[in-house]
């Protein structure tokens, strides 16, 4: 499965929100997904480091999850994602500036350490190749949630 999204056409999609676009599902607001997408980002550059959550028998199967076209479950709320987070940025156009010095430094640091891996609580130790995967799931994920694809 080839990765749909890179930098350039991930900041295209993000310049589509509003600052009032409602979410299909969910209650995060456009910018809160927006700064979400950041803390992800963080967590696969080891800035925002998550425990295990999944028995480790389980990895393996979650891994597998990141291998194929399904979609991620709308609606599911998990522990690194509270609800009432306070917004960081002062508007929506700042969390999207903060998602693409994230996303630069995220290649960055693959690019500079190839064999790096770290932790994401429901899939395990991840490369890069895994984390695209991941990225590219929670994308669409989130993009679809707020009608940008």
């Amino acid at each position: 499965m080839a990765n749909r999204w890179n930098l350039e056409n991930t900041i295209e999609t993000l310049m589509k929100l509003k600052p009032n676009t409602k979410p299909q599902w969910g209650s995060m607001s456009a910018q809160r997904m927006v700064e979400h997408l950041t803390d992800t980002i963080r967590v696969a550059t080891g800035k925002n480091p998550q425990p295990l959550l999944i028995p480790e028998d389980k990895i393996e199967k979650m891994q597998g999850f990141l291998e194929t076209d399904k979609s991620m479950a709308r609606n599911v709320e998990v522990p690194f994602a509270p609800k009432n987070v306070a917004l960081r940025n002062e508007d929506t156009e700042l969390a999207i500036d903060e998602f693409v010095e994230e996303w630069i430094l995220f290649e960055d640091l693959y690019n500079t350490n190839p064999a790096l891996r770290t932790n994401h609580s429901f899939y395990g130790e991840l490369n890069f190749q895994q984390w695209q995967k991941l990225n590219d799931k929670h994308l669409n994920h989130h993009f679809e949630q707020f009608g940008l694809i």
